[in-house]
């Protein structure tokens, strides 16, 4: 694929992202999502709202609140000032931040300008990223420590994203290997004494327990299970195909893969320790408690952040700390003074009162 045909890609998928027609509307037969989990109220919290702590740890640095801003786009000029505008903003408040694919900066240096922004956010919690894929394509542990190195980034994510490749026109289809590669390079890595974790994630398809075992057991040392229930990307590439054919298939399998809330209860199935990131869907300081009581480490925010780095400075900020005030209120609605204590007790019920099954 050319440059010009990469970069024109991009530039659809922030558009298709940003106008709202790629998310799946209406519920999904069946599934758990967000809607379907509610907290139990504790009408005597024994704690006052304000002295409710939202600070938590990611990647061994201290974080104002358990959620962060999920990875999205870059590459291109537009997507290069989004991302300054949404790091600088994570940095005022305390989050974390995380780019989006740095393939192309990595095939052409040029365009790894576009993805500096260690200078706007010297000291948050910062994640650089690059396609698992890759690493059957010629991408090796040089490419993984330049992508880190090229954002001054605290961990890796390699990002799983078959499903999308198969809907995508001219999308990359041949995954044999792939995990193969992801412990070879985490046996690399590790051995090579990089400080910087490896996280594997999903793009919006949630992760099964069987994948998750095969995951940890390849030496991964995170996972964001980023699951079915905000933007599609099956819907998404079916939006900006040109043929009839791409374009059915995304509508097919718009509604494809685990919600978020499945997805975090099958990787905390497999194991109550690993690092978790939750995304997909998370629309609301709810959606980030409820992802904690689940058992998520962080949440993941992606889509709304897009929508207001495109406005301003501003929307950026103000919708962040709307997101800590919602997640300081509904900690405060269960009496959970800190994470741990939201993390412990979540007092989280799903449809007709039912548990999810509980976490080992």
């Amino acid at each position: 694929m050319s440059d010009h045909r990469r970069i024109d890609d991009k530039l659809a998928h922030i558009r298709a992202a940003l106008d709202g027609g790629s998310e799946v509307k209406g519920g999904r037969a069946g599934a758990l999502t967000f809607a379907d989990l509610r907290f139990v109220p504790s009408a005597l919290p024994e704690v006052d709202l304000e002295a409710v702590d939202l600070s938590t740890h990611f990647l061994n640095k201290p974080i104002s609140a358990p959620f962060m801003i999920a990875p999205m786009t870059g590459g291109l000029a537009e997507g290069g000032a989004l991302n300054r505008r949404m790091a600088s903003a994570a940095e005022v408040k305390g989050i974390p931040f995380c780019v989006g694919s740095q393939r192309v900066a990595l095939e052409d240096a040029s365009r790894s300008e576009l993805f500096e922004v260690r200078s706007v956010a010297p000291t948050i919690p910062l994640m650089a990223n690059i396609g698992a894929i890759q690493l059957t394509r010629g991408f090796g542990i040089e490419h993984a420590r330049e992508a880190v190195e090229m954002i001054g980034a605290d961990g890796l994510y390699l990002h799983l994203n078959a499903m999308q490749e198969a809907i995508q026109e001219g999308g990359d289809t041949a995954w044999s290997g792939v995990l193969g590669k992801i412990e070879a390079l985490c046996d690399a890595w590790s051995r090579g004494g990089f400080a910087s974790p490896i996280f594997a994630r999903e793009v919006g398809f949630g992760l099964a327990a069987d994948d998750v075992r095969r995951l940890i057991d390849a030496g991964v040392s995170g996972l964001d299970c980023a699951g079915a229930g905000g933007t599609s990307w099956s819907l998404v590439e079916g939006r900006v195909a040109k043929t009839e054919e791409h374009q059915s298939l995304g509508e097919v399998f718009a509604s494809w893969g685990l919600t978020t809330p499945e997805a975090i209860l099958e990787v905390r199935a497999v194991s109550s320790s690993i690092p978790l990131v939750a995304s997909g869907g998370v629309r609301s300081g709810l959606d980030v408690a409820k992802c904690v009581g689940l058992g998520a480490d962080v949440a993941g925010i992606a889509s709304p952040v897009l929508q207001a780095a495109h406005q301003s400075d501003e929307a950026v900020h103000e919708l962040l700390d709307r997101v800590a005030r919602e997640v300081r209120v509904a900690m405060f609605g269960v009496g959970a003074a800190d994470i741990d204590s939201l993390r412990s007790h979540p007092r989280l019920m799903g449809v007709g009162g039912a548990v999810p099954r509980e976490r080992k």
